[in-house]
């Protein structure tokens, strides 16, 4: 019997988490087997995704209508409603969890409110508001790497808390993020705590960077980088997260039992129909790291993709990608801290229609 072409990923080292969660979906065994069928090993959840899960089903309404009772805000009911959905999620990745080294894998993330993004103190005291109610070792909240996110995000750490950093574009502000895992730790240590336990990802979003790059390179005659330039900056990433993550000063927690901060790859769907599907899956498989995909993206890659140890290979070409746009007069670093404010205003809208759809649910009721 052939291999599972999204299994065999897992043999390189990398990780397949599923970016979709509905409460139908972990009900039914649909989840359960593409934890058996195609080894995925965990699952990240956005606002937009959970607008979609909430609005599109009537597996809520009784819980809205319970929640209704006591919730203060409709904000209360979503996060009633997620938390429960993120536990059962939980519990069904506890054996990925458990599986070879604890806590190598098998988290699912739940995503503070977007409307928080710029604010530090709102965002850490939620993310250790929802860590609590969720009370899952493998949960991860997630946090987006905004500039007021990474005090948020060192707190959070220096908290015990399981960190997915979400909403990264740009290579300066990765490695700021990784100073912030790094320091996080140091602060726990430094507080008489253990550090092994801890886990976090940092999500670097790859299609988004060439919708918005790829029509001003024909202008610039460098047509021949559509679609490239998203894939060049992850393997920088790569290149960043292996120097961060060794010397002395990493050793050191190491020895502690400290576990490097993975990079995950998302926003892993081609938006451009001339792609092939499963595209940014197969130019970035590599070890250490973690891919989530949308479930559309896993069967075109159980159908048709190819599994091959393709990170570090091409890292000379993917330098001189960053350098002929940034000799073409394309500012990297510009574009993708307008791709963060956007990035942020596309998590508020569904969220704001996913409060408005619960309202309306609550008002039937």
């Amino acid at each position: 019997m052939e291999t599972n072409k999204v299994k065999q990923i897992h043999s390189f080292g990398q990780s397949i988490w599923l970016d979709f969660i509905d409460r139908a979906f972990i009900a039914d065994g649909r989840l359960k087997s593409l934890i058996d069928d195609d080894g995925v090993r965990g699952v990240t959840s956005n606002p937009a995704i959970f607008e979609k899960a909430i609005s599109s089903s009537d597996q809520y309404d009784e819980d809205i209508a319970t929640l209704s009772k006591d919730a203060k805000t409709t904000e209360d009911i979503f996060f009633g409603l997620a938390v429960k959905d993120i536990q059962n999620a939980c519990d069904l990745f506890d054996g990925v969890y458990n599986d070879g080294v604890v806590g190598a894998d098998g988290y699912v993330s739940l995503e503070v409110s977007p409307f928080l993004a710029l604010d530090a103190e709102g965002t850490a005291r939620q993310a250790e508001e929802l860590w609590k109610k969720v009370d899952r070792k493998n949960v991860m909240i997630k946090i987006p790497g905004t500039k007021p996110g990474l005090q948020a995000i060192r707190e959070s750490i220096a908290k015990g808390i399981n960190i997915n950093v979400t909403l990264l574009f740009g290579l300066p502000r990765y490695e700021e993020v990784t100073e912030a895992y790094i320091s996080g730790l140091e602060d726990h240590l430094a507080a008489g705590h253990k550090i092994g336990h801890i886990s976090s990802v940092a999500s670097f979003f790859l299609s988004r960077i060439d919708v918005l790059v790829d029509p001003m390179l024909d202008e610039k005659g460098l047509g021949d980088l559509k679609g490239e330039v998203a894939i060049a900056s992850a393997k920088k990433a790569y290149e960043i997260y292996k120097r961060v993550f060794s010397g002395p000063r990493w050793e050191k927690l190491a020895a502690q039992g400290a576990k490097p901060q993975r990079l995950l790859w998302a926003s892993t769907s081609s938006k451009n129909p001339d792609f092939k599907d499963t595209k940014y899956v197969e130019a970035l498989i590599g070890p250490d790291t973690v891919d989530t995909v949308p479930l559309e993206t896993i069967e075109a890659f159980r159908d048709h993709g190819i599994a091959a140890n393709t990170l570090e290979q091409g890292l000379d070409k993917a330098t001189e990608t960053l350098d002929r746009l940034k000799a073409a007069g394309i500012d990297i670093d510009k574009l993708t801290q307008q791709l963060e404010d956007e990035g942020i205003e596309k998590f508020n809208k569904p969220f704001e229609k996913l409060l408005k759809a619960i309202e309306d649910q609550k008002n039937k009721a």
